[in-house]
């Protein structure tokens, strides 16, 4: 896999798309060159969507207004009917935004005075992803008067009102209906409620190089196969059944569902065998399936000798378990092995009162370890994540490094978070997945992958995509037991593209 094909799903967080000009300023690139291009980008976009009427852009004092600047200038000189608006006063502005209020020869409008012009388009250039402080004052009446009109809004860089970090809102927001963002996209565009408020995405090149993003070091994706597709396992000629991987899933005698839909999933990820371990009076209410490997798991004896099996190459916890000593011993116990392990719901919350105990294990004995929670979870065992303000990717990376574990923390915006820092943002995820047994169809596909040896990371990435292409490919009234046979198709057009 190509640096640049890495390169091509990278998310720059604020910090790193400043770095990011600069980098390209050393390499020759002009700045007042770079906005001029994002400028007649956002131009041309409010061109192709909204080729008719009265055009409103609303310019902030920053960069962000002086792309707001730059597209005036290039739709005025489309004929199109303007309204150019400035927050403050021009002889306030700097920079490369006061070069391009500069080639601006018509006339600009108090902002006050802009809430009282309906138009058939707004430019939203206020702010864009660098907001540092919460929208207030005029900005703010603008910005809700705006959203009342009910008129399509086109967004330079982010929706004002949003943080381009952790895609929070800072204020009021206008939701657009399109966002036009420059170089690569950011976090904030693709994690809640942020991606509720961008519309459709365009992300614009403007010209930054391929060095100009190595240099700046970004460690955040958005996730797609070009990421992990390399490493997905795939039978060969000489491979049987325990080649393929050999998988335990930990049953509960209550919520008996949860571990058999995780075990379907596992077993159309491609695994050569999985087995079911669970107590016996869950035994002894019928056999799922034919394929399914049974045992009995009532004695820490039972436990040892399934844990001392040398063939298991993965051990996925948690789904139907319970919330009991003997539960906390199995995780532990199987932790210890230093197999790969995937956990999931109770094998999570059952550590709620001593976390600790649970991330010493993991540190010590399991670097192969990944964990599934969603909120409700994550907060029962981090304490630092309960801070909402501090954003969902930077939640995870906490958790990652204090646990020492993947994060898996899922949601319609789910983030991959590694130990390391590397982190990545699902966006393909279906509405229709907030359904019951949707997490352990997700923990069993991803408890297969890893015990095929796939690294833990890309497998959680793979898993997490996976899923979500399959209930998209179901559709509305989609169940938990719909994923299962849509997997199979999903991995063979990932694969048939490598």
């Amino acid at each position: 896999m190509s640096e640049n094909t890495f390169l091509d799903h990278v998310l720059l967080d604020v910090a790193q798309a400043a770095a990011a000009d600069t980098e390209a300023e050393k390499a020759g690139i002009a700045s007042f060159d770079l906005m001029m291009a994002a400028g007649r980008a956002l131009a041309s976009a409010v061109t192709e969507l909204y080729p008719q009427g009265p055009v409103s852009v609303l310019c902030g004092p920053g960069n962000n207004g002086g792309d707001g600047f730059v597209a005036a200038h290039f739709l005025s000189q489309a004929g199109r009917k303007l309204n150019v608006a400035l927050l403050g006063n021009p002889d306030d502005v700097t920079g490369d935004a006061a070069r391009a209020l500069a080639q601006w020869s018509g006339p600009i409008l108090d902002m006050a005075a802009i809430g009282e012009k309906r138009s058939g388009v707004v430019v939203d250039a206020l702010f864009g992803a660098g907001l540092s402080r919460p929208v207030d004052g005029i900005a703010a009446q603008v910005l809700l008067r705006v959203a009342d009109w009910a008129v399509p809004v086109v967004a330079a860089d982010l929706p004002s009102g949003l943080d381009g970090d952790t895609g929070l809102e800072r204020g009021p927001v206008c939701p657009a209906a399109l966002t036009v963002t420059f170089g690569r996209a950011k976090p904030g565009h693709y994690l809640l409620p942020g991606c509720a408020h961008c519309g459709r995405l365009l992300v614009a090149d403007i010209g930054i190089p391929q060095s100009a993003l190595r240099a700046v070091g970004p460690r955040q994706w958005l996730n797609h196969p070009d990421l992990w597709r390399h490493l997905l396992p795939v039978a060969g000629p000489f491979d049987h059944k325990y080649r393929r991987g050999f998988l335990v899933v930990f049953g509960g005698s209550e919520m008996t569902g949860a571990a058999y839909l995780a075990v379907q999933a596992a077993r159309r990820s491609g695994v050569g065998l999985v087995r079911l371990a669970v107590p016996s009076d869950a035994l002894l209410r019928g056999v799922f399936d034919p394929g399914i490997l049974m045992v009995r798991l009532d004695t820490p004896d039972q436990r040892s000798a399934l844990l001392a099996e040398k063939r298991h190459t993965g051990y996925l916890l948690g789904p139907g378990n319970g919330l009991t000593n003997q539960v906390r011993d199995h995780v532990l116990d199987a932790l210890k092995t230093g197999q790969p392990c995937v956990l999931d719901a109770d094998a999570l919350s059952v550590f709620a009162d001593c976390p600790s105990d649970l991330f010493a294990v993991i540190h010590e004995h399991a670097p192969a370890c990944i964990m599934t929670p969603h909120e409700g979870e994550l907060c029962r065992l981090f304490a630092d994540c309960r801070v909402i303000e501090d954003g969902k990717l930077v939640r995870a990376r906490r958790a990652a490094q204090e646990s020492g574990a993947i994060i898996v923390l899922k949601g319609s915006d789910t983030v991959i978070a590694a130990p390391d820092g590397r982190a990545v943002i699902n966006a393909n995820a279906p509405p229709w997945l907030a359904t019951g047994g949707s997490g352990d169809v997700l923990a069993g596909l991803i408890g297969g992958l890893l015990a095929q040896a796939m690294p833990p990371f890309e497998a959680a990435c793979a898993g997490v995509w996976i899923h979500g292409a399959a209930a998209s490919r179901h559709g509305i009234g989609m169940i938990a037991e719909d994923i299962v046979p849509s997997l199979p198709l999903v991995l063979r057009d990932i694969l048939a593209s490598r």
